[in-house]
C-alpha cells in the first residue's frame, strides 16, 4: 500500500496520530519496532500503546485539574486513547486508571479497523529523506534512529532517567494489617490499599533505601538528571529523612481503623487491572536491584509475604530541545516534512504524549488535504501544551513538562480560590468554538 504519511513509533502518540489521520481517510504507514524480536529496556510486550510505567492517566477532574481538562478536550476530538481508556477503566477514585492489557487491545483493534492504515513491524534507523513523516518513538528511541535525528537537528538531545514502580499480587497483601481508603482520605470511594508504618518502621525503611544496592550507571549516563515527576523513591529519600512522609508516603487524613489515628507514614497501592489482582505501589518508582527490592519492600507492614508481578526498573529517557528545533506545527525547522510527537518532544505523561500525537495527526491531515491549520487557543489545555513545546518554554533550560495551569494565559483578575474553575470554564468555551470551526470528519 502506498501511503501519504509515515508514522514511526506505535506508542500512545503514534497510535493517536495514526487514528486521527486514518479517520480522515489519509493513507498511513505505522512502523513499530517491537514485534521484530526487539524490545526497549522498559517494554514487556509487542502491543501498540503499551503502558510501561503507571497504569494511571492521573486526575479525571475537568473542573479543577489541568490534566482532567486535557482528558475532556481530547474526548471532544475523538481521541482513540481516551476511548480505549474508557473501555479499560479500573477503580481509582477521581483518577482515570486502566487495565493495561485491555487498553492496548482496544487501541490495536481500533487501528486494525481503519482501511487506510497499515501497521508494519519494522525498525527504522534513519529519518526519511522525503515524504510527510511523524516521529513518535518516545523516550526510548532506538540508537540508530536517535543518531539520525541528532545528525538532522545539529544539536545534542537532552536526557533524563525514568523509573518504574513495582506491581504486587493482591492475594499476597495482608488485609488484616492494611485497609482500604481513598487517596489521602479525599472523597467517598475507597480505592487505595494503605500499609501503615510506625516511626521506627519508617526510619528503618528509610535507612534501607539509602543503603540498598542500586542499578549502576554507565559512564555516559552518570550525569543525566531525573524528571521530578517520576523520581526514584531512593533518590527522594536522599533529600531528607522526612521527604517521603511529605510525598508518596504522606499519612494525612488516613485514620487507621485499628488505632483511630494517622500512622507515622503510609504506603499506598492502586488497582492496576480490571480483575483487581494486580496493585501498583504508588510513587514507588525505583532503581534498586531486584533482589534488594524484594527484601526491602517485604519489610513494609502488610507486604511481608508480597509476591511481585513486576519489580521496579530504570530506563533512559531522551527528548528534543523542541522550542529551538521545532516550529509551531511540530515540524523540524531544518526538515519541515518531518514532525515529532509524544514524549520525544519534551512533554511528560501518557495523556500529554497522546495529546501531542493527536495534534500532530490533525496538523498533518490538514497538510495532506491542503487545508489551513489553526492551532487550538492557548487558553485550552491542548493549546497551552502545544505553545509551551513549540516556543513558549525557555530553550536554554527546557525540561520535560506535564500539563498544568502555569502554562495557561493567566487570570490574575480572578480570586485564587476560583482560579482553577475559571481556567477550565474559559478553556471549554474556547475549545467548543475552535472545534465548531474545524472541518467535520468524512461520513
Amino acid at each position: 500500500m502506498t501511503h501519504d504519511v509515515h508514522i514511526i513509533g506505535g506508542g500512545l502518540a503514534g497510535s493517536e496520530a495514526a487514528w486521527q489521520l486514518a479517520r480522515r481517510g489519509v493513507r498511513v504507514r505505522l512502523s513499530e519496532m517491537r514485534g521484530t524480536g526487539e524490545r526497549t529496556p522498559a517494554h514487556h510486550t509487542d502491543a501498540l500503546a503499551e503502558l510501561v510505567c503507571s497504569n494511571s492517566f492521573r486526575s479525571d477532574d475537568d473542573e479543577k485539574n489541568a490534566v482532567g481538562l486535557l482528558h475532556h478536550e481530547m474526548r471532544k476530538l475523538d481521541s482513540l486513547v481516551m476511548a480505549a481508556a474508557a473501555k479499560a477503566q479500573v477503580p481509582a477514585g477521581s483518577a482515570l486508571a486502566v487495565d493495561r492489557d485491555v487498553f492496548s487491545a482496544e487501541v490495536e483493534a481500533a487501528l486494525a479497523s481503519q482501511p487506510t492504515l497499515e501497521v508494519v513491524r519494522e525498525r527504522v534507523d534513519d529519518v526519511p529523506a522525503t515524504g510527510l513523516t511523524i516521529i513518535a518513538t518516545g523516550p526510548l528511541t532506538a540508537a540508530g534512529l536517535a543518531q539520525s535525528i541528532g545528525a538532522r537537528t545539529g544539536a545534542d538531545s537532552l536526557a533524563f532517567f525514568d523509573a518504574i514502580a513495582p506491581i504486587v499480587y493482591h492475594e499476597t497483601i495482608d488485609m488484616d494489617v492494611c485497609w482500604m481508603a481513598s487517596r489521602w482520605d479525599k472523597g467517598e470511594t475507597k480505592d487505595y490499599i494503605n500499609c501503615p508504618m510506625t516511626r521506627e518502621q519508617y526510619l528503618a525503611f528509610h535507612a534501607g533505601l539509602l543503603a540498598g544496592e542500586k542499578t549502576s550507571f554507565k559512564e555516559w549516563e552518570a550525569n543525566t538528571p531525573y524528571f521530578d515527576g517520576c523520581m526514584p523513591i531512593e533518590v527522594m529519600a536522599e533529600r531528607g529523612v522526612d521527604t517521603l512522609r511529605f510525598g508518596p508516603m504522606k499519612p494525612v487524613g488516613l485514620d487507621d481503623p485499628k488505632t483511630g489515628r494517622w500512622p507515622y507514614a503510609v504506603v499506598q497501592l492502586r488497582q492496576d487491572n480490571k480483575l483487581g489482582t494486580l496493585w501498583n505501589m504508588v510513587g514507588f518508582q525505583t532503581k534498586l536491584k531486584h533482589a534488594e527490592q524484594v527484601r526491602l519492600f517485604r519489610t513494609i507492614p502488610g507486604l511481608e509475604n508480597a509476591e511481585f508481578a513486576r519489580l521496579g526498573g530504570l530506563h533512559r529517557n531522551t527528548f528534543l530541545n523542541s522550542p529551538e528545533l521545532l516550529d509551531r506545527q511540530l515540524r523540524l525547522r531544518s526538515d519541515p516534512h518531518v514532525r515529532f510527537a509524544g514524549q520525544i518532544t519534551g512533554c511528560e505523561g501518557y495523556v500529554e504524549s497522546a495529546a501531542v500525537g493527536l495534534m500532530a495527526g490533525l496538523m498533518t491531515a490538514a497538510e495532506v488535504t491542503s487545508a489551513s491549520w489553526t492551532p487550538p487557543p492557548r487558553t485550552t489545555a491542548l493549546g497551552a501544551l502545544l505553545s509551551h513545546i513549540t516556543g513558549d518554554a525557555e530553550a536554554d533550560s527546557y525540561q520535560p513538562m506535564n500539563v498544568n495551569f502555569g502554562l495557561f494565559p493567566p487570570l490574575h483578575e480572578v480570586k485564587k480560590k476560583q482560579r482553577k474553575e475559571a481556567y477550565t470554564q474559559r478553556a471549554k468555551l474556547d475549545l467548543a468554538a475552535w472545534v465548531a470551526s474545524q472541518a467535520p470528519l468524512p461520513a
